[in-house]
């Protein structure tokens, strides 16, 4: 469920950036009360990129595609990060 909610929250702060961006090049205005939506936002938006840049480095490690793993971190955040960490997932070292 917090897959799903998520997923929603981030590709509606995606539109929202749209529309303000869409805004800006065809000098309209946004109403003001927005901005601290605008804030919460861009601050979500950030700490997603951020967990997406982590999971794309950490993914060849476990055998996950960097580019599918990073997407879909982006969207779910940190369960997304959770899963890819998981112990039982983790490659195991033989010694002989």
């Amino acid at each position: 469920m917090v897959k799903i909610i998520s997923t929603v929250l981030i590709s509606s702060a995606i539109g929202l950036e749209s529309w303000n961006i869409y805004a800006l090049l065809n000098n309209s205005n946004i109403p003001s009360s927005l901005n601290p939506i605008f804030w919460i936002e861009r601050f979500a938006m950030t700490c997603h990129f951020i967990e997406a840049i982590i999971a794309a480095f950490y993914a060849p490690s476990r055998k996950k595609m960097p580019i599918q793993y990073a997407t879909y971190t982006f969207f779910v955040g940190t369960i997304g990060l959770l899963e890819l960490f998981d112990r039982d997932d983790a490659p195991t070292s033989s010694t002989s």
